[in-house]
Formats: structure tokens, sequence, C-alpha cells
């Protein structure tokens, strides 16, 4: 009961400080839905990108990965910093000067509508067949450990995630499409405070627990039972190999933090400049900090637990259920309630952005008024809203876990969507020809490379192992893993080829009319004095922390 009463009074005080904070904007407008009348301060972007990106799919994928092979995963989260302080110095002064709404857009008025629509539509299935089913997914998951639902409702596993996904996703759809970007930003900034409270009481109270009381003592008990746990270089057969870093991991999260509709729409709505670079800055330090919320729990359940689970992604559920006294579980239920439909309705606001900017306009009504654009972008979303609730309950059966799916699966979108923003911020003469067959033919060769040629390469050495007697688990991992390319490898790769192909068609057919940006006036644009030394400093501590531990 106590439980129940607090998830009840934390959820609704945030949806009444979400009300009072937005009440006067005019979400009618398109500027007032999509950007909350780009009225933001430095906090509220910082509190909203943390959200949006660390939901439940993150805490409990990542503890996931982080419960199977060790504290390596955290690159995940340090190397993010990196990105977000290369997209704050770099590429939002390019973004907030022309004063766009959407990354699509900016592309439109780089290259043409035709490779606009293009982007958008990479960017929508990104959000409608990985991140929504996703969010969704991990959030069901969540909840059925931690409250024991199967056995409280009486039935399997399978029906009540079906059940949740779908209470989840009606109460997103209803918050996202009739409250705005304000509403869904604010709402943010309350659950990412309740988050990280909630997220580092987990290891605080199982480090207690493990230390007879002691958190010191639990540290030490933790470091000495599973030193293989604290290493920092993975090995060529782990879901992320030390040389990966330096490849595709690094195009993912610049992919993320730079180019993506749902994380930069909460920047495009600063106040100014100024107040989005500070934001992104604050993300940055705050990102490295948090693998103590999405990487130590995973490290702590295998202490507890060890191989018990049925699988690893109930490692972090399992977690709180264990150590979170009853008085904190309806408050941190609530919080991981709010996470999950923070980053649903972020993305089903970014996807309604752009629907209605990028392709209803063009395609559907070219003299849409502001209100109409804002009508047509939310059926839309509630179309993309119900199309991931009925894909999200099969993630169950993805062989690698949670979050490797993710990344897996938005590597084919990541990549191409990365080298046409960049050559487009960057160059001047790279013409739109060029940036539409990378965006289609990079797709193409990953899908072949990650469906086709992988399963082909690996059957090959797995069948020659068994041949030559070859029965030792690790062997045939580090054998599967050698026979080819890691996906991080083969995104970097591709990355590469797609910059090399658009200079030279820069080279070969140029572009005729040279790419000029616009200036706007719509906001201030004077950058942040303190943006590079925050940044040098912030990369100085991601830098320490494999120095430390290697």
């Amino acid at each position: 009961m106590l439980s129940a009463i607090s998830f009840i009074a934390f959820t609704g005080l945030v949806a009444l400080i979400a009300w009072l904070s937005t009440r006067k904007t005019d979400e009618s407008t398109a500027d007032g839905f999509y950007l909350g009348g780009r009225s933001l301060g430095a906090v509220t972007i910082a509190g909203s990108l943390l959200l949006t990106n660390l939901s439940a799919e993150q805490i409990v994928g990542l503890n996931a990965n982080a419960f199977s092979e060790g504290l390596m995963v955290m690159a995940w989260e340090t190397l993010a910093a990196i990105a977000i302080i290369f997209a704050a110095i770099f590429l939002l002064p390019k973004y907030l000067s022309s004063g766009i709404t959407t990354i699509p857009e900016f592309i439109e008025a780089r290259f043409d509508h035709h490779t606009k629509s293009l982007l958008s539509l990479l960017f929508l299935a990104a959000y409608g067949v990985v991140l929504l089913p996703t969010v969704l997914y991990s959030g069901s998951l969540a909840f059925s450990t931690m409250f024991d639902l199967p056995e409280t409702l009486g039935i399997g596993q399978w029906p009540v995630i079906w059940i949740c996904v779908w209470s989840i996703g009606v109460i997103g759809i209803i918050y996202a499409i009739f409250g705005g970007l304000k509403a869904v930003a604010v709402s943010d900034l309350v659950n990412a405070i309740g988050l990280l409270i909630g997220g580092l009481l987990i290891p605080i109270f199982a480090l207690r627990l493990i230390g007879d009381g002691n958190i010191g003592q639990g540290l030490s008990t933790l470091w000495e039972s599973h030193p293989d746990k604290f290493k920092m270089q993975g090995e060529v057969d782990s879901s992320i190999p030390f040389g990966t870093v330096f490849t595709g991991m690094m195009i993912a999260q610049i992919y993320y933090w730079g180019t993506n509709q749902s994380i930069l729409q909460r920047v495009f709505a600063a106040k100014n400049l100024k107040e989005g670079q500070k934001g992104m800055m604050l993300a940055a330090l705050v990102k490295f900090l948090i693998p103590v919320v999405v990487v130590l729990p995973g490290i702590l359940a295998w202490h507890i637990f060890g191989d018990s689970l049925e699988n690893a992604d109930q490692a972090y559920p399992a977690l709180v259920k264990e150590v979170l006294p009853a008085a904190f579980m309806g408050f941190f239920a609530a919080v991981l309630f709010g996470a999950v439909l923070s980053s649903f309705n972020s993305l089903l606001n970014s996807s309604a952005t752009l629907f209605g900017f990028d392709l209803y306009k063009e395609y559907f009504n070219k003299n849409a008024t502001g209100p109409q654009t804002v009508r047509a972008g939310k059926t839309f979303g509630l179309i993309l809203g119900l199309i991931s609730m009925t894909i999200a309950p099969f993630i169950i059966y993805a062989p690698d876990g949670l979050f490797q799916y993710i990344q897996t699966a938005l590597g084919s979108l990541s990549t191409p969507i990365l080298a046409v923003v960049l050559t487009g911020v960057f160059t001047k003469k790279v013409p739109a020809i060029g940036a539409k067959v990378v965006m289609i033919g990079s797709v193409t060769l990953y899908l072949i490379s990650q469906l086709i040629l992988s399963p082909i390469f690996v059957d090959k050495a797995l069948a020659k192992a068994a041949e030559s007697g070859i029965t030792d688990p690790k062997a045939l991992s580090i054998i599967e893993a050698e026979a080819y390319p890691h996906y991080l490898h083969v995104m970097g790769m591709l990355f590469v080829l797609n910059v090399i192909f658009m200079l030279i068609m820069a080279r070969v057919k140029p572009k005729k009319d040279e790419y000029k940006p616009k200036v706007t006036d719509a906001i201030d644009i004077t950058p942040w004095k303190y943006t590079i030394v925050a940044g040098i400093v912030i990369a100085a501590l991601v830098i320490s922390t494999y120095v430390i531990f290697n």
C-alpha cells in the first residue's frame, strides 16, 4: 500500500508541475508544440537530454551488459560525454544560427527536399522499429520483474509484457500527443532529478547489503571478489572489443548526440546558444558520472545472483526488488515510469515533428497552416506509437539482449545519417545525389553485412573448429568473434567509405549552387565563453577513467 501511495503521489506531482509550467504556452502553434516556444534554459535542457537518453532501456540494458561483462561497457556512457562536447562546440552553433526546427530541415537547405525526405524516413524507421519498441519493452520487463507481476496476476511473463507495453504506450501517447515539447521537457527535469536520486540509492543499498552495512566494505568485497569485472579493455569476443572505441563506437555516439532529432530538439528549444551549450556541457558532466547508475548495479547484481537469473536483462530489476526498502519502491517505480514515458514521449514528439515539418507539408499539404501541421504530426505520432506497441513484446526473443539489439539495429541507420549531416555541415560542394546514394547504399550494405555475410563466415569458422575437435566454449567464442568484423568496425568502415564517396562526388559532380548557410535572428547565437574550457575538463575526466582502471 505504501508503494502504491508513493507511486501515485510522485507521478501526480510531476504531472502537476508540467501542467503549471506549460499552461501559458500556446501549444496550437508549431513553434509552441515542437520547440516549447524556444524558452528552455540550461538546467531544463540538461535534465531533458539526460532523461530522454537515460530510460529503462538504458538502465536495464546497460546493467545487463555489465552483469555479463563488467565495467568495460561504461564506454557507452563515458564516451557519450566526448560526443556531447563535440556537438556543443562544433555543431550546435551552426544548427541554431540557421534557426532550424529539425535536422532534415537543415539537410533540405544544404542538399534538396528529396534528400530531406529520405533522411526523415531513416529517422522515423529508427524510432518506430528500434527505439520506441525497446523503450516500451525494457520498461515493461522492469516492472514485471520488480513487482513479480506474473505471480501477482497469475499469468505468464509473455502476457504480462503485452499488458505493460500497452498500458505504458497508451499513457505515453496521451502525454506526448497532447502535451507538446515543453510539457515533456519540464516533466523530464523533475523525473531526471528523481531518477538520479533513486538510481544512486540502488548501488548504495546493494553495497550495504554485501558489506554488512558498510558501503566501503561492500566496495572492497566487490573489487576483490570479481577483479575480472573491473577491466576496461574488452577482449576480442566481448560486446565492445577495445578497438571499437576508435571506430564505430564514436560514430554511434556522435550520431546520437549530434544528429539525432529526439535529442537535439531539446537543444533547439533553447532560449539562446549560450543556454544550449551550457545545458549540453552539464549533461556531458552528468554522463561521466552516470555509470554509477547504469553499470555498477549490474556488477553488484552478478555478485548477488550469479548465473541464477533466466537472462541478463532481469539483473537490474531483480536487484531493485532485492535491495530497495518497500518505502522507496513506489517512489523508484514512479521515477522509472517517468523515465520510460519521457523517452517514449520524446521520440513520439520528435516523430510528429519530423512528419509534420518534413513530410506532411512537402507531400500532403504544401499550404498547411501551423495548426494543420501540428494536427497531422499528432495523428502520425498516434499511428507510430501503436505500431511500436505491437513490435515491443517480440524483443524478448532478441538473441544477444536488449542493449545489443538497440546498438546493432541502429548501426544500419546511424552511419549514413551521420556521414550525410557532417559532410553537409563542413563542406559546401557535395551534391545531393552523393547524399542520396550514401543513405540508400550504406543501409543496404550494412544489412547485407550483418544478415547475410556475417552468418556465412561464422558458420564456416565454427564448422572448421568442429572438424578440428575444438570444444572449449571460450575458444569457440573467440573463433566466432574473429570470423567476421565486429558490427562497430563495420560501421567505422562504412562511415569512411560514405565520406570518401561524397567527397569524390564533390569533385566529379560538384553542387552547382554553392551552399551558403542562412543566418537567423530568431535567437541570440552568442556562444558561452566557457564552452571550450568546460569541454577540455570533462574530456580529461573521461580519459582519466581509462588510465585509472587500466
